[in-house]
Formats: structure tokens, C-alpha cells, sequence
């Protein structure tokens, strides 16, 4: 498209943070160590995940640059980032998750395919920009509609880079209209992160922020929007990123058989420690972040320094100073939270974090029970050990 190119190769990658982990160079991939993961409530751009699938795409000519809207609808329309800008803003804090989060530690136990995160496939940032459901006014569209007299009942957002899984095509993903078009929903049109112009990494000159969903519906460098029958028929929907059973493998999977994967659930990570750490007897912080997918707030996060024998409950908190309050209208809905607890140690022992949502959802104990041969949604108790030095 004019103004914006996605490149064939990676010889113009930005610039990146020494300390991330990198998972993969190319496509890059890469995540924040787990100690800068959780510094902060709001994770600093620098060490925001990254996850992609082909060149990072390259601005030539923002004064050319335009999305179009178009599909099932009876007039489609260009729209420059100046006449996305001139539509009401809104800040959104939201936290993104690749839905391959925690995938190594699933693949320890049994072989899944994709690139191997840890615990850091997530990162909390404020987007600001123009709700979807706004400039779908533009075109006729209006809030909470579920279909269009036309018959799209689906928002496909396409891309302008280029993905081996697409065959050198753009990536793409689609969300049900009701959801885009639901101001309440704050799907958003990201031109902004943690106040500051999106770099290229996470999508400039515009992305859409898909707040409660796998990170994969969130797509950056935008480049059209269609409004179509069905779902969108692209790789990442069609072949990727849906939750099978343990008994299916790649011998015997019918991909048509299971929806794509939206809302992510329920999930915390301890941060504070590795896998396996040496401590001194005495006390211990064991910190990290829950979340829930759709909105849902954290109701509380179990910590157990026995092996799941006896747990305590370790304190929330989101924004400083405000007590944090599930579903509350002073909390942030989209939102991870942080959590800590100081427990005493005195011998050898298993740490386990387990979290609970405000619909009363609860990580699996056991990731055997969830594996999965794309080694997605691994939401399963999360371990770590602690080893007295001697």
C-alpha cells in the first residue's frame, strides 16, 4: 500500500533492548526477563514482548498512508491517520498476551510446535486512539450491530507484512462484529502506546488492540478493514491458534473442527524466581501478574510453599495507590494485576501460584490435562523450586 511497505527481508529490523530473551531472530521474537517483566505496572515499551511473523513493515510516506473500510457494506471509504485522529481519543490500558505463552514449559512435558516462550508472552501497556466502533459510524455502521443489511457479520483486519504462513501474504484476523462495534468492547484503532507514537515493532503507524483476546486478533500495521460474511480464512484463523484436545495430533487433526481461539483463561506467572533457585532459609517474595480474558478481574491468587498442601493468598494491586477491587469501575477491566507474598522457607520445596477470576474460573493443576500439539493456552498451576543453599 502507498505510505507503508511490508519488506521482503530483514536487513531494516528496528533496534532492540539488550536484555530481552530472544526466542527467535528471524522473525524476531522476544520477551522481557521476568524480574523487568514485572518492575512495573505498566511495562515499558523497551521490554513490551514482541511476537512476530515476518519483516518488520517500513514507513516511506506517512502523508499517503490510509486504512481502508470496506466488505459488506453499502459505501467503503479511505481513512488517513489524520481523519482517524480527528475522532474522539481514548486511553485503554490493556494487557496483551500471545496465546503461546508459558509454551516451553508445556513442551517439556510432551513436543508442541511453535516458538518457545517462557513466562513473559504478555505485556501491559496504555494504548491510545480512536474506538472501531467510532469510525464505523463513518460508514453507516452503528454501535452494537450485529450485522450489516448486507450480511457481514465479522471485522477482517489485514496487514501489509509479509508471512511465510501466508505464503508471502499479509497476516489477518477477524472478530465478530457485535464485539467490534460495541463501544464497551474499547476495541481500539492504536496510534499511541504508553503516551508516546507506536514504534515500528508494535505496529506504526497503526495497529488495532483487541482488549481480552489473544494477542493474535490484535493486528499491527494496518492496512484494510472488512466487514465479511464469515470468519476470515487466513492461516492464523483457520490453522493456528485453536485449542485441541490432548488426543489430537498431527496425524489425525481436522482443523475445521474447532472455532478460533478469542478470549484467553484465567493465568498467573511467579516472577520474582526461575525454575530452579538457591535461597538462604528465611523469607522469600514470591511476585508476579494474573489475568483473565473478556474483562474478567482476578478474585484472588493462591500461593501454596508446600507443594499444593496448604496455600495463602497473596495481595493484589494494579495502579499505585488505588486499592484494587475486581470488576470495579475504578479498576482497570483489561488489565493484569501484580501480586506478592512474603513467605518463610525453610527447607527444600515446590512454590505453586494458582489464580482465580471474578467468574470463579481456576487454572488446571496439571499442564498434561490441557496439552495441546500447538502448545497454546498452557494456564496449568505454575511451579517453581526452591533449593536451600548449603
Amino acid at each position: 500500500m502507498q505510505g507503508l511497505i511490508g519488506p521482503p527481508d530483514y536487513s531494516q529490523e528496528p533496534s532492540r533492548h539488550p536484555s530481552l530473551r530472544i526466542n527467535a531472530k528471524e522473525p524476531f521474537n522476544a520477551e522481557a526477563t521476568r524480574e523487568n517483566l514485572i518492575s512495573s505496572y505498566i511495562t515499558p515499551v523497551e521490554f513490551f514482548f514482541k511476537r512476530n511473523h515476518g519483516p518488520i513493515p517500513l514507513v516511506d510516506d506517512i502523508s499517503s498512508y490510509n486504512v481502508s473500510i470496506g466488505g459488506l457494506i453499502a459505501k467503503s471509504i479511505q481513512l488517513s491517520l489524520d481523519d482517524i485522529k480527528k475522532l474522539p481519543k481514548h486511553n485503554v490500558t490493556a494487557t496483551l498476551q500471545c496465546a503461546g505463552n508459558r509454551r516451553t514449559a508445556m513442551s517439556n512435558k510432551k513436543e508442541v510446535r511453535g516458538v518457545g516462550w517462557d513466562v513473559a508472552a504478555l505485556s501491559n501497556a496504555i494504548w491510545g486512539g480512536a474506538k472501531l466502533c467510532d469510525a464505523f459510524k463513518l460508514v453507516g455502521i452503528e454501535y452494537n450491530t450485529k450485522m450489516t443489511p448486507s450480511g457481514g457479520k465479522h471485522v477482517e483486519f489485514i496487514s501489509v507484512d509479509q508471512c511465510k504462513e501466508e505464503d508471502g501474504g499479509p497476516y489477518k484476523a477477524s472478530i465478530p462484529l457485535h464485539q467490534a462495534s460495541n463501544p464497551f468492547s474499547d476495541v481500539l484503532l492504536a496510534y499511541e502506546m504508553n503516551g508516546e507514537v507506536l514504534n515500528r515493532d508494535h505496529g506504526y503507524p497503526l495497529r488495532v488492540v483487541v482488549p481480552g483476546v489473544i494477542g493474535a486478533r490484535s493486528v499491527k500495521w494496518l492496512d484494510q478493514i472488512n466487514i465479511i460474511e464469515e470468519e476470515c480464512q487466513g492461516f492464523f484463523m483457520a490453522k493456528d491458534y485453536k485449542m485441541f484436545p490432548p488426543t489430537v495430533n498431527w496425524d489425525n487433526i481436522i482443523w475445521s473442527t474447532r472455532k478460533p481461539q478469542m478470549d484467553f483463561p484465567v493465568q498467573c506467572a511467579i516472577c520474582s524466581l526461575e525454575d530452579v533457585n538457591t535461597v538462604k532459609p528465611g523469607q522469600v517474595t514470591i511476585a508476579g501478574y494474573a489475568l483473565s480474558g473478556g474483562g474478567r478481574g482476578i478474585e484472588r491468587v493462591d500461593i501454596s510453599v508446600d507443594g499444593g498442601k496448604t496455600w495463602i493468598e497473596a495481595s493484589t494491586h494494579q495502579k499505585d495507590d488505588v486499592q484494587y477491587i475486581p470488576d470495579d469501575i475504578s479498576s482497570d477491566k483489561w488489565a493484569w494485576v501484580l501480586f506478592k507474598a512474603v513467605v518463610d522457607i525453610t527447607e527444600d520445596t515446590e512454590i505453586i501460584a494458582k489464580a482465580v477470576d471474578s467468574s470463579a474460573n481456576v487454572q488446571p493443576e496439571h499442564v498434561e490435562t490441557i496439552w495441546n500439539l500447538r502448545g497454546i493456552l498452557n494456564t496449568s498451576w505454575h511451579r517453581v523450586r526452591l533449593q536451600i543453599a548449603p
